[in-house]
């Protein structure tokens, strides 16, 4: 049951009428069960001063765009109601016309664009309006039954209203339905929702927190959970295999759905959803349609619905049936496309927003991870909707050209318009080794600015989490994440990358970056030294590349790799053999990796910098000291010493070194690969010959 969340000591400290409005808004939202994500609306009006000093009626009501969980008074529109309410007369009014009008009768033109359904509030004569989704009510109005389940739950105390597309003959529709039944509490939109009112705030909400559970109630009572589906077709495997299975597809699955743009994955597997992939008629029954308007947008029409049974052993015949499936569904979506587009149409892309696989879970697909969980999310508001409508009768839809008409309203395309522009690394994963330290948290940084959803992969891991919290708390939830990796250990690397394919779906930048240096005259140089340098800089890389350039082949969009070396790379640095060694290693590596990687569309870089003090691991080690006795210098006159060798005159620090990887790894150097750039300030020495 939805549990009130009217907590009446802080209601008690809100100073105004919009406040009030803001505080029941977030707690309706932050039920997922009572209110969609992006979804729902709702006004209070409100007697306000206008800029004469005299006492106007306005209404405030959700501005496009917002969701109610987040939202506060700077994301409500205000409208005065003398201005609305003669708009009653009116026999029809147009999208374009109602718009128009209504940004006319703003108290304030910064305020956002009101909401699509602001004449549903102005029309109702009453205070405070909310209208929900609620997954119990909406189960009602996609039942083939629900009228008359309706009448058994309500009596006479609702309004039924049919599927029209929101807007002014929706809202002057539910007014005049309330107006005919003096006794009505509700309304019921076929196949969209739920309307609520009082005369307070509080009366307001705890009449949709009532209204929800006497349907809940009902619906629960007639639900028989073993005939949930059509019964069990598909258990769930194992957790651990389930997911080793999903990290698996997931490249493939985000090399199908990318096309013009690549797309980041999300992975669910909650008991709802393997409840209802492993049902008998689950596969029919996700292909009916979606559950109402603020579903499809996120979720398209209906997803795929993989053909696979269960098992372990049969990885590859789940992929081909995966990247079979995606086809078929884009081939069906454009057709869909294209019998119901209108003039100036411009399609989506065709591919699938959600993927259901028996015994593994869902997999979601958005331009971010935000966006992924999103239509997760949804979907299992519509899981929700289709269990309670089939235990009530046959979950009903809309029709494929109502759903059409939703999906390309020019009012919902509006909201797509105020999310801001893509930046350069949008929709890109990039791997970073030694993410905790200075080159690469910097990178992290600089990536993560544009877009790019990071994953930090280090020894220190707790450094590595602390940096990812970091950006999480500037650019959003989980645009970071950590993960322990030793770089000499091929089963780390391989589950690190197994993380990343479970957490974003692939791979589109490696930034080979994990590093070590010691110090000692070649006489003096013990095997143990040489082998930690070849193990970490030469077999670390090695394994840290081979892993990334099998994951970016299975996706087959292509991939940048970026190897961070050193100026020792190409000059025989002092008492470093090994380590200068190794770093030349590196640099070959990449060299032959960027060779193979081309007809796969893999390019492979190389920066090549020279003495980054800061923030550094390395050179808080005895590094530094061994670098000093080498040079005859005290340990805190190397940066100093260095700078004063640089041509240039200048210390090099990460965020130069960021800036290169930024480079190699963005559009601006897409023919460009097999590279080196030296970013030391100019070493004469390190100069190419």
């Amino acid at each position: 049951m939805v549990q009130s969340l009217w907590d009446e000591e802080r209601a008690s400290q809100l100073r105004s009428g919009l406040d009030e409005l803001v505080f029941r808004s977030n707690l309706i939202g932050a039920d997922r069960r009572v209110c969609n994500w992006g979804g729902g609306n709702t006004s209070s009006k409100m007697a306000v001063k206008d800029f004469r000093g005299r006492d106007v009626e306005v209404m405030y009501v959700k501005g496009s765009g917002s969701d109610l969980a987040t939202m506060g008074a700077g994301n409500f529109t205000g409208l005065r109601m003398d201005d609305i309410r003669p708009l009653f007369d009116r026999s029809e009014m147009s999208d374009e016309d109602m718009v128009a009008y209504l940004a006319n009768c703003m108290t304030n033109a910064k305020h956002p664009r009101a909401s699509i359904e602001t004449l549903l509030h102005a029309f109702l004569p009453f205070k405070h309006v909310d209208h929900t989704h609620p997954d119990a009510i909406i189960s009602l109005c996609c039942a083939d039954n629900g009228r008359a389940c309706a009448e058994e739950i309500f009596g006479e105390r609702f309004v039924w209203v049919p599927y029209v597309r929101p807007g002014f003959t929706l809202s002057k529709m539910i007014a005049e339905g309330v107006f005919a039944n003096p006794k009505a509490e509700l309304v019921l939109m076929e196949k969209h929702g739920l309307v609520t009112w009082g005369e307070t705030s509080e009366e307001c909400y705890a009449k949709t927190i009532a209204i929800i559970n006497e349907a809940e109630s009902y619906i629960e009572a007639r639900v028989q959970e073993a005939k949930l589906f059509g019964g069990i077709k598909h258990k769930p495997l194992a957790p651990d295999v389930r997911r080793r299975i999903a990290a698996q597809v997931m490249p493939t699955v985000r090399g199908s759905v990318s096309d013009a743009k690549r797309m980041i994955l999300t992975f669910d597997d909650d008991n709802d959803t393997l409840q209802y992939v492993g049902g008998t008629d689950s596969a029919e029954l996700s292909q009916v349609g979606a559950a109402c308007p603020d579903h499809l947008v996120h979720t398209k029409v209906v997803p795929l619905f993989v053909d696979w049974t269960p098992d372990a052993a049969d990885v590859e015949g789940l992929k081909t049936k995966l990247k079979e499936g995606i086809a078929a569904y884009k081939e069906q979506y454009k057709a869909y496309f294209e019998r119901n587009k209108h003039d100036g149409d411009v399609m989506f892309e065709a591919a699938p927003r959600v993927i259901l696989i028996p015994g593994v879970g869902m997999i979601n697909t958005g331009k971010s991870w935000a966006m992924a969980k999103v239509s997760g999310a949804l979907y299992h508001r519509a899981i929700a909707v289709i269990r309670g409508a089939s235990a009530l009768g046959q979950f009903v839809s809309l029709s494929e050209n109502e759903s059409y008409n939703v999906e390309y309203w020019p009012l919902e395309l509006y909201k797509l318009t105020l999310a801001p522009p893509e930046a350069e690394f949008s929709r890109k994963v990039a791997f970073i080794t030694g993410g905790a330290g200075g080159i690469g948290s910097e990178t992290a940084r600089r990536l993560a600015a544009e877009g790019a959803h990071v994953v930090l992969a280090d020894l220190n891991q707790d450094g590595a989490e602390a940096v990812a919290a970091q950006i999480n708390e500037k650019y959003g939830e989980n645009r970071a994440t950590a993960v322990k990796m030793d770089v000499t250990q091929e089963e780390a690397v391989i589950a690190a990358y197994e993380v990343t394919a479970l957490t974003y779906g692939g791979l589109d930048i490696l930034v080979n970056n994990a590093g070590l240096a010691t110090s000692s005259p070649f006489a003096e140089t013990s095997l143990k030294e040489w082998n930690l340098n070849m193990n970490v800089l030469g077999t670390g890389y090695f394994l840290v590349a081979r892993e990334g350039f099998k994951l970016m082949k299975e996706q087959g969009v292509g991939g940048s790799m970026v190897f961070i070396a050193s100026k020792n790379s190409i000059y025989a640095g002092k008492n470093a053999s090994a380590y200068s060694s190794a770093k030349a290693l590196e640099a070959h590596l990449a060299r032959c990796i960027a060779a193979e990687g081309g007809e796969f569309g893999i390019r492979v870089n190389t920066v090549l910098p020279d003495a980054i003090l800061q923030g550094s691991a390395i050179w808080n080690s005895s590094w530094r000291n061994e670098r000093a006795a080498a040079y005859g210098i005290e340990p805190d006159q190397l940066e100093e010493y260095y700078r004063k060798r640089t041509t240039l005159l200048v210390n090099i620090f990460p965020k130069d070194i960021a800036e290169g990887i930024a480079f190699f790894a963005s559009s601006r150097s897409e023919k460009t690969t097999g590279c080196m750039l030296t970013i030391d300030g100019g070493v004469p020495a390190a100069f190419t010959r």
